[in-house]
């Protein structure tokens, strides 16, 4: 924030937004505001608003961000009084209503609503698990109205990602609600820049090209939108990475669920967006268009902690499969009195051997443990990591358990549960510095969309994938970009392209039924799979519902945020053919 604010007469900007909040930290800090031990908001961001204040009074910047997490009002008092420490002349806001576990539960208990979790199809009543917070993802228009009426900081707590974008363009343009189109574009504009550095250059497939261009200090997106709803994405002056059509379209395909993307403002329709490189470090987003929010906004609850504990040994060269296999049995064998309170334990071969390894390291794979339980004293160390390190002196060949045991004991961990609730049930509200209360209301139109994503199981562009010529095995990465991440317990995957006719080929590569049948390998569990085409962005779009082990923030996965997806199916050798190779490799 200070290097933005700071450089402003260089390089000038008239909102910093910023997203704090993902799925991880919401489940922690809801522990954290029923525990009552700490404050519930993001402390990160008063660590990074303090030094930038003075240069955001100087300029009048404003600022609005959703750094709140499950306190906003505690934060509130926390920067007006920073404000106020440093003698300056800004006002400051917040949002309220994301807060909704009362009024779920009272709709859960008239039968209003069997609020289904949207990745795994489950009823709120068939969930194991006791709910002790709840948080709605909230639109921008508390933002815009805050900045109207006079607020300068506008903090919050779960707004989605991209609100404070949404918010700050709706209040700059003076926009109204029906304004769709130009409302769906802020909205992707937001999605563009809500990661910070992801779309300069930041988890991109195409990294090594940004080895020469200072990968080290990959710089921030900065969003300009016109009135007419226009969107160009550019970096900040002087940094590193870059913005390019191949940077944008990796940010885009994150996260998305499909060509139907939607904010409690409006719902942004995807089919035709594609993205106009106007010069070095300027991209303009195309194609984007508007339709009315849906009825619901996305709410998610998080359960009474469980507990958590895993234990790593290290195995080296020959035989993994087998040394594996022997330490396994010894520690069930020695498990085995307690198991009947555990409710997950899993034994994990993280990592292979390579042919003829040159050093040890490379030939070392770590064997994981991992267990969860209700209780904590399910999993105190008489329980758990006495059996798992008991071993040590009848396993395997060069048998060497980590001696970190910090993860050995038990953690709470949270279960999350994702689902939809009606806006009008939700009291979203604006707070003034001068006392004055505003209340948002829900949108007076909607639409009712499809719980499922619009989906094509084939191309319709059909096209004999043996026409392209020769082909070599090849991993899928070599010629083609990828993306992953997490939404709760789903996981999407977006693939492109370079050039229009390795498209062609991509597309008729990538079936649905390829991608269940081959490309995932084992990781397929039979879950739904819904794939859609992007011909601007020449991407093929797959979305795995509840491919993730019930999402970050109770998972016993390694690749907790479904980011590793991408990189491991992009690994996996398919037919490529050679003149698509002969232009080089990613």
């Amino acid at each position: 924030m200070t290097l933005l604010a700071e450089n402003y007469e260089n390089d000038p900007i008239d909102v910093l937004v910023g997203d704090w909040m993902s799925e991880g930290n919401m489940t922690v800090r809801a522990g954290t505001k029923i525990s009552g031990q700490v404050d519930a908001y993001e402390p990160t961001f008063l660590e990074a608003l303090q030094p930038a204040l003075p240069h955001i009074a100087k300029y009048r910047i404003k600022v609005a961000v959703n750094a709140g997490a499950a306190d906003t009002k505690k934060l509130h008092e926390a920067v007006t009084k920073m404000v106020k420490g440093q003698g300056l002349n800004l006002s400051v806001a917040w949002i309220s209503g994301d807060e909704v576990l009362p009024q779920l539960l009272e709709a859960q208990k008239r039968g209003e609503s069997p609020f289904e979790n949207i990745c795994t199809g489950e009823s709120l009543d068939d969930w194991d698990f006791e709910p002790i917070y709840a948080q709605a993802y909230l639109g921008g228009l508390g933002i815009a109205k805050a900045f109207e009426k006079g607020a300068d900081i506008v903090v919050c707590g779960r707004v989605s990602d991209a609100s404070p974008v949404i918010g700050a363009a709706y209040w700059w343009h003076n926009w109204q609600r029906s304004d769709l189109d130009e409302l769906a574009n802020a909205f992707v504009a937001g999605h563009l820049s809500e990661c910070s550095s992801y779309s300069a250059g930041g988890n991109y497939t195409g990294f090594k090209d940004l080895e020469p261009l200072g990968w080290e200090n990959i710089g921030y997106p900065i969003v300009e939108i016109s009135h007419s709803g226009e969107v160009v994405v550019t970096k900040n002056k002087g940094s590193g990475g870059q913005i390019s059509v191949n940077t944008l379209t990796s940010q885009f395909l994150y996260e998305i669920q499909g060509p139907w993307y939607f904010n409690s403002d409006v719902t942004a329709i995807l089919d035709n967006i594609s993205f106009e490189h106007l010069s070095t470090d300027r991209v303009a987003l195309r194609g984007v268009k508007g339709a009315l929010p849906p009825p619901t906004t996305k709410v998610g609850i998080t359960a009474k902690p469980i507990y958590q504990a895993e234990m790593h040994w290290f195995m080296t060269g020959l035989d993994i499969p087998a040394k594996a296999r022997m330490i396994e049995t010894q520690i069930r064998m020695l498990l085995a009195p307690h198991l009947s309170a555990f409710s997950h334990l899993s034994f994990q071969i993280i990592g292979s051997v390579p042919d003829n390894p040159t050093n040890q390291n490379a030939a070392t794979v770590d064997f994981r443990v991992i267990a969860q339980a209700r209780r904590a004293e399910d999993l105190a160390p008489a329980k758990f990591v006495r059996p798992c390190i008991d071993p040590i002196m009848c396993a395997y060949p060069g048998a060497t358990p980590h001696l970190d045991l910090r993860q050995a004991f038990p953690k709470d961990i949270f279960e999350y549960y994702v689902t939809l609730m009606p806006q009008s049930d939700i009291q979203h509200r604006v707070h003034l510095s001068s006392g004055e209360s505003i209340e948002i209301a829900p949108p007076a139109e909607s639409k009712v969309y499809s719980k499922h994503q619009p989906t094509q199981h084939t191309t319709g562009n059909v096209v004999d994938v043996g026409s392209f010529g020769a082909t070599v095995p090849a991993p899928l990465g070599t010629i083609v970009h990828g993306r992953s991440g997490d939404k709760g317990s789903d996981c999407n995957v977006g693939f492109w392209v370079r050039h229009q006719d390795e498209y062609a080929w991509l597309q008729n590569l990538l079936s649905t039924s390829f991608v269940q049948s081959y490309l995932l390998g084992d990781e397929y569990r039979g879950g739904r799979v819904e794939r859609f085409e992007f011909p601007g962005l020449k991407a093929v779009h797959f979305l795995l519902k509840d491919h993730l082990d019930r999402g970050v923030s109770c998972t016993s996965s390694v690749d907790f945020l479904g980011k590793n997806c991408a990189e491991f199916l992009r690994c996996r050798v398919v037919d490529v053919p050679l003149r698509f190779l002969a232009r080089g490799r990613i």
